[in-house]
């Protein structure tokens, strides 16, 4: 599965290696993309480029509303322009220690070697990166490093690098070459004789129910953090597409690896429906703080600086506040578990901007951070350039997705992950601006080189017709789950069992976990799951828009996602990066691994009962695991 040969020349070799499908023949072959961000767009814009027929489906109005717009602080690549010490290896070695070495070393070393094309394609494409005196493209600090690597455009990064990939994907809209459905979300996946043969999708303005075929199939529909009901994920954003792939007979990897990101606006009532999220970039500037007595409730500015516990510069000095998001998240709930939490509901701590602003001025702050100054002000009604922002961690990114090969394939032929829908290269915890490079990565790079050793040998048969019988039979099954929740009249809605299960799953296997919440969790999820199947409330029809329905779909595959993510945490026995059990910890409060037992990605195999799991042992030939340390 891994290349031979030193980690350094692997993924030449592997280029060299693959079986290719000449120019000419490439539009013999179709491809369907599912999902439009960076992940699906620069996918599909790249491999109609190379010729190939490809159609792409989003259950946005518009590619452009894809949840990657949301990733605002930047992208890491190892080009080294501020000449600190830099280099693909220090970025492959941050990335593998900043995971807790859990994650495979020549996915990860690919990565960073890869990171430089992509700063390269995005400034070639017109993406406004922000710029020095000299010319050259800036950097900032992220969590995890103590190299400057992150390239940003403000905090707009993630916006415009999507925009980037969206006009080279509506470039090929423009010439036929890819053949764009909007408002069309796919419900299941059809493998037939073993091997993925298409998708079978709902359009979601009519009700229609349709098969697509292909000769291979690209899921890059994001992660699965929704399911803890308050997340930083955009509303939409769902685990449907790879939990019915899982469903199909794709594993899924490490499903207990999600991340908690540090600084998110807190809670502010009960009935709240989505958590904003603050970008780490401002972690550069900003210091974090709670006062040192318990209960202190004065404004901030009446607290004096010897009254104030800087807590991450006083734990982790070497990094101080740029010390990776499981870690900072962490420190930020035991400082809340002391009662020294700050806010009218006591549930955050202080990012604090005065000592940057006295020191670099206002303008400077306001050129590097205005856009995200004046998100908060706006959802918070407070001035972060008077008092400081008020932070606290909430669910973010997942790790864990379906798992891929070397190839970015699943265990079904045919059916490929790319982004975060796999679990490929971020271990235990992701550091941050590592999210747009892997999603750039697997589109403009890997999966265009990877996918050809697949189809070379197909070259003259035809995708199977959608008449088929295993197109048929999973078309009716959607109908069938259609209209089984319309036809359900329950006593709660969607949103209620939604919310309630988010309760479970963040008490349980959220910032912190212990065997005994995760069996209950387990129990009483399976429980819930139960009556929202005997009776949830959807109004509406299947005939149009129907924002219901779509969600009891998606709430549905939620409560089986929750599960297997307890079942999964509750297995590996040992704390590491974002998944922390309660009874495997250092005596300072940190992540204990057991690299004995647990040094490998756990695969979970679908049965329709007890799961199965399968091992992939992780091999360790050129970094050496060790306790993590950020002091």
């Amino acid at each position: 599965m891994i290349p031979p040969g030193s980690i350094q020349r692997a993924w030449d070799n592997h280029r060299f290696t693959v079986r290719l499908v000449n120019a000419s023949n490439k539009r013999r072959f179709k491809i369907i993309v599912v999902g439009t961000g960076l992940a699906g767009a620069s996918a599909a814009a790249t491999l109609a480029e190379l010729g190939y027929e490809v159609e792409v489906f989003t259950f946005h109005d518009t590619p452009r509303r894809a949840h990657s717009i949301a990733a605002q602080g930047g992208i890491n690549a190892a080009k080294d322009y501020r000449n600190d010490g830099d280099s693909i290896f220090r970025l492959f070695y941050d990335t593998i220690k900043g995971g807790d070495f859990r994650s495979r070393e020549a996915n990860v070393y690919r990565l960073a070697q890869v990171s430089n094309e992509i700063i390269d394609q995005a400034t070639a494409q017109g993406v406004p990166f922000a710029r020095e005196y000299g010319g050259l493209l800036d950097n900032r600090s992220f969590g995890g490093a103590q190299v400057s690597r992150t390239f940003y455009a403000r905090g707009q990064t993630g916006q415009q690098l999507l925009l980037g990939a969206y006009q080279a994907m509506m470039r090929q809209v423009a010439t036929g070459k890819v053949k764009l459905h909007t408002r069309t979300e796919m419900l299941d996946v059809v493998v037939e004789d073993g091997v993925a043969r298409g998708i079978v999708t709902r359009d979601l303005l009519t009700g229609a129910v349709q098969s697509h075929s292909a000769h291979a199939v690209v899921l890059a529909t994001g992660g699965y953090s929704n399911a803890f009901f308050l997340s930083t994920n955009a509303k939409a954003s769902n685990a449907t597409a790879i939990w019915r792939a899982h469903k199909r007979g794709a594993a899924f990897a490490n499903p207990c690896f999600t991340q908690i990101h540090p600084t998110c606006i807190p809670q502010s009532d009960d009935t709240q429906s989505k958590l904003t999220l603050m970008s780490e970039s401002l972690r550069n500037d900003g210091r974090i703080w709670v006062p040192i007595a318990v209960g202190d409730d004065r404004a901030p500015n009446k607290i004096p600086e010897d009254e104030r516990d800087y807590f991450l510069e006083r734990r982790y000095p070497a990094f101080g506040n740029l010390v990776p998001r499981d870690v900072a998240s962490r420190a930020a709930k035991a400082m809340i578990d002391e009662d020294r939490g700050v806010g009218a509901r006591r549930n955050g701590v202080y990012l604090d901007f005065a000592d940057a602003i006295n020191r670099l001025g206002m303008d400077v702050i306001r050129a590097r951070y205005g856009n995200l100054f004046q998100m908060y002000e706006r959802i918070t009604g407070e001035d972060p350039y008077q008092v400081p922002m008020r932070i606290y961690p909430a669910p973010h990114y997942t790790m864990g997705g379906l798992w891929v090969d070397y190839d970015l394939m699943t265990t079904v032929p045919g059916l490929y992950a790319i982004g975060e829908a796999n679990f490929s290269d971020h271990g235990a915890n992701r550091l941050g601006a590592s999210a747009l490079m892997q999603g750039l990565a697997d589109g403009y790079f890997v999966l265009p080189v990877t996918i050809g050793d697949y189809l070379a040998p197909m070259l003259g048969q035809e995708p199977l017709d959608t008449g088929h019988e295993a197109f048929a039979a999973a078309e009716a099954q959607v109908s069938e789950r259609v209209h089984h929740y319309l036809n359900s009249e329950g006593e709660h809605t969607v949103d209620w069992f939604h919310r309630e299960l988010g309760k479970t799953l963040w008490d349980a296997c959220g910032m912190a976990r212990n065997g005994p919440s995760l069996e209950h969790a387990m129990a009483e999820i399976a429980a819930l799951h139960e009556r929202f199947k005997a009776g949830v409330k959807v109004l509406g029809d299947d005939e149009s828009l129907n924002q219901s329905l779509e969600k009891a779909g998606r709430v549905d595959d939620f409560f089986e996602v929750a599960q297997l993510m307890c079942r999964d945490a509750l297995h590996r026995e040992e704390s590491c990066g974002g998944h922390f059990r309660e009874e495997h910890q250092t005596p300072d409060g940190e992540a204990l691994r057991d690299d004995d037992h647990f040094a490998y990605v756990a695969a979970w195999e679908y049965t329709g009962g007890e799961p199965i799991l399968h091992k992939e042992n992780l091999t360790f030939q050129h970094v050496r695991p060790s306790q993590r340390s950020y002091a």
